[in-house]
């Protein structure tokens, strides 16, 4: 909902604290109180009704201090009641709560006994305060706090309630003019017997309810995003559009969502601490004031009496949205309305567009925290998001760019293509059986992401449970592999009041990234991997791959949890968003690209280093920078022909279309098309042994025809490309001898026959067309002979001479001799 003419407040409490010598079963400290109300409160966030305040925000400080952000009305009952003093809760309080006293749970078996306070409980307080709108008055300000519960105990006494209260307080003459419903409504809110109190359910039924009822429009919660139901059935228009983005005095920003225009004050420099502590709800005092008279060697202490100001003060803080609007008035109405089907750049621009623009250029850490450049990416994706799965494209093209961080668990998952009913399918797994996996589930959560306070709190942990049990009973020919917790905590994170969606996006993520990853028996797919994996190191750093094989340093000692758990078991959240954020607009083989990234920001380390010492770096990796690491995995994947990472265990390729004609998810970093099917061009599979003896690897025929831009015709015609400039983009060696290369060759090649290519020593001989492969080291080179086994070792040599990005051609000059494209040279007059 919109924020309109509502504030945003905040408050502030203490949660109990825990003695510090305290473990719990499991030999783990015991989880504060302040983490445990910090994962229930989060379910309140999804409370959403035009009739109640939205919760906002909780956020944890010192001391196990905690700040609650809600929607926040300045007129209240107080106003209605004329009076300026707070209010008094415990009057408010139902009989059977006050009963039941102070409990508390021993740290060492917490109790299960279901507290009294519930649904009736609050018919009870609903009672009370009709009660008072009635009458015009509070009730019991005459009363101190204990006098004012042994008189609500006593109620059970009496035979009618609000005779009894309405004598006390002197206004039994108000009562008996109200009129006879109205009477009989405040008798059955104020039952004093819960058993025999009233439900809301049971009294909405009242007759008082059924006459105001027509009064108000229904309120039904519109369909959510990724659902069955018809999003735009009750979509409905401003009456003159045309003058939407005209209005000078327009409040645009109270239009939009609570939840954005916290997220934007916060960027504003909004500091709730700050806020509370003006306004003197927070009051500190220096440390010294705060140490015990008397402290024994156990750690017991005596002499100083409780600080007052950790008491509950129940004052709610109204947060001024003052620096906010001053920070966006130079933003225009037509960013708050962004048009999405035209080009814009005719439009007219707010007069900060030129800034704006600037931010675009601007590290990812600084424009997701500029306020204005925010406001605009939220805006456009939410609008984006709200047309998926028709605007797919525009969210892809978008996504390039950057994900606001405020709508990223949605964009991923339109990313993903997260489409139909996902709850009613969610809800219809089994997660309460138990299973064999449970036990390593249990063992597991506590150990993930665990510096996370939403997801260390016990209610993550129950959501952890539900979402990964879900996609372990959901995938029978699949089992849970230890990694799967760090694979789900991100979803989790960023959907954590959406666990269908988390699970959804959980069980789209694994068959694109880590397809076969978590069979029982994943040996060969791994393997697979790995082998792929090491002919990159080869492919873009040869000297580094040279050192790593020498040293023995092989990526099974160190790249299996990268891969297993997409580099979640190695870098903390905030560093994982950024790098799915590009990860995603990725085919499955950007992995690669991103761990040969990861190498070469440790290069000199590694290059200076034995096998011991390399084991010790990994065992604790150090800092990686995560923006440098995306933007070095773009460039190597886009000088990465498409078939070098073919993997024989990898997803089958879908179709490039569906009935819809939505696009498919395909990769955004080059201008390949998707997988196309598969052709007798295609690369084969061969043994792993076979792929295992190779150092550099194969690209397919058909990707040596594109990337040389050859006209194909007949049977064998594929789509051709606009070059960008007349410069090659690879050099083909045929490594046949003079004679077979005379006969035919690729137009473009050289011949530099095997036999006689390299001396004893292993250094190139010199001949004609040695100068031109020293001229094109660094770009793509392309070994094409006849016999496997003899490129394959032309290709480790020209690895071992350090030079880059060195390919086989798949199945050799043979595979290209029925496409008609070899040429025969004139013969010489």
């Amino acid at each position: 909902f919109p924020l309109k003419d509502a504030e945003m407040g905040a408050f502030t409490f203490f949660a109990s604290a825990l003695p510090h010598d305290v473990c719990g079963s499991n030999g783990l400290p015991l989880t504060p109180n302040s983490i445990k109300i910090l994962g229930r409160f989060q379910i309140l966030k999804t409370i959403t009704h035009p009739r109640l305040c939205q919760y906002v925000d909780i956020s944890r400080g010192k001391h196990e201090r905690l700040v609650v952000v809600a929607e926040h009305c300045e007129r209240s009952l107080e106003d209605l009641l004329r009076e300026r003093k707070p209010m008094r809760y415990p009057s408010y309080l139902a009989p059977e709560v006050i009963a039941q006293g102070i409990v508390k749970s021993t740290d060492h078996m917490p109790s299960e006994k279901p507290l009294p306070s519930g649904p009736k409980s609050d018919v009870w307080s609903l009672g009370i305060i009709l009660f008072e709108l009635s009458v015009g008055r509070k009730l019991f300000q005459s009363l101190d706090i204990s006098e004012r519960l042994k008189f609500l105990l006593t109620l059970d006494c009496v035979d009618d309630t609000i005779i009894v209260l309405a004598e006390e307080h002197g206004c039994l003459d108000i009562i008996k003019d109200l009129p006879e419903n109205v009477i009989d409504l405040l008798k059955k809110c104020l039952t004093f017997h819960p058993s025999k109190r009233p439900t809301a359910d049971e009294l909405m039924q009242d007759k008082v309810f059924s006459e105001v009822s027509p009064l108000y429009t229904p309120f039904t919660k519109p369909a959510s995003l990724f659902s069955s139901s018809l999003r735009c059935a009750d979509l409905t228009l401003p009456e003159d559009i045309s003058q939407l983005c005209k209005d000078v005095n327009s409040d645009y920003l109270a239009e939009r969502s609570i939840e954005e225009v916290y997220y934007l004050w916060c960027l504003a420099g909004g500091d709730l601490e700050k806020e509370l502590v003006n306004k003197e709800i927070i009051r500190s005092k220096p440390p010294i004031c705060t140490l015990p008279n008397f402290l024994f060697e156990d750690g017991e202490s005596f002499g100083q009496g409780r600080d007052r100001s950790s008491l509950l003060d129940d004052t709610t803080v109204t947060l001024s949205l003052c620096q906010l609007r001053n920070r966006l008035k130079d933003v225009g109405g037509e960013a708050f309305y962004p048009l999405l089907e035209d080009d814009q750049s005719n439009l007219p621009h707010s007069n900060s567009n030129n800034e704006l623009s600037a931010a675009a250029t601007l590290p990812l850490i600084i424009r997701e925290r500029d306020t204005e450049y925010q406001l605009n990416r939220i805006i456009l994706f939410d609008r984006l998001l709200k047309a998926y799965p028709y605007k797919k494209n525009q969210i892809w093209k978008e996504a390039r760019v950057d994900i606001p961080p405020l709508m990223r668990g949605l964009t991923w998952a339109a990313l993903l293509g997260v489409e139909g009913a996902i709850h009613a399918k969610y809800d219809a797994i089994d997660k309460d059986t138990p299973i064999p996996t449970d036990r390593q589930i249990e063992v597991d959560i506590p150990r993930c992401h665990q510096y996370d306070e939403l997801l260390s709190s016990p209610e993550g942990h129950a959501k952890f449970r539900r979402v990964l049990k879900a996609w372990v009973v959901s995938h029978p020919d699949l089992v849970y592999w230890q990694g799967l917790d760090s694979l789900c905590a991100p979803f989790l994170y960023l959907n954590f009041n959406n666990e269908a969606l988390a699970y959804a996006c959980m069980s789209a993520f694994i068959p694109k990234y880590l397809y076969n990853f978590f069979l029982k028996d994943n040996s060969h797919v791994i393997q697979e991997y790995l082998t792929v994996f090491s002919q990159m190191i080869a492919f873009h750093d040869p000297e580094l791959s040279n050192h790593l094989n020498e040293i023995g340093f092989i990526p099974d000692l160190y790249a299996i949890p990268w891969f297993l758990t997409m580099f979640t078991h190695v870098f903390p959240l905030h560093k994982i968003f950024h790098l799915w954020d590009t990860l995603l607009l990725g085919n499955s083989s950007f992995p690669f690209c991103i761990g040969v990234a990861i190498l070469q920001q440790l290069r000199d380390r590694l290059l200076a280093n034995g096998f011991n010492e390399c084991i010790l770096l990994f065992s604790d990796l150090p800092e990686i920078d995560i923006e440098r690491c995306v933007r070095e995995s773009i460039n190597l994947f886009c000088w990465t022909p498409k078939s070098a990472t073919y993997r024989q265990h990898a997803q089958p390729p879908k179709p490039t279309s569906d009935s819809s004609g939505v696009r498919s998810s395909t990769p955004f970093f080059s201008t390949e098309c998707p997988d196309p099917p598969k052709t007798d061009l295609s690369r084969e599979s061969i043994p792993l042994n076979d792929l295992k003896s190779e150092v550099s690897p194969r690209i397919s025929a058909e990707d040596l025809i594109d990337l040389c831009e050859l006209t194909v015709t007949g049977h064998f015609k594929t789509p051709t490309k606009k070059t960008k400039s007349s410069k090659p983009k690879l050099l083909v060696v045929d490594i046949r001898n003079s004679e077979d290369f005379i006969r035919g060759h690729i137009s473009g090649s050289i011949n530099i026959p095997f036999s006689a290519a390299f001396t004893a020593d292993g250094e190139l001989t010199q001949g004609p067309f040695t100068s031109v492969l020293q001229s094109f080291k660094g770009k793509v080179i392309v070994i094409v002979g006849q016999v496997a086994k003899h490129t394959a070792e032309f290709a480790a040599h020209l690895v071992k001479m350090k030079y880059p990005r060195i390919c086989i051609l798949d199945g050799g000059i043979n595979k290209i001799k029925p496409t008609g494209l070899l040429t025969v040279p004139s013969p010489q007059i």
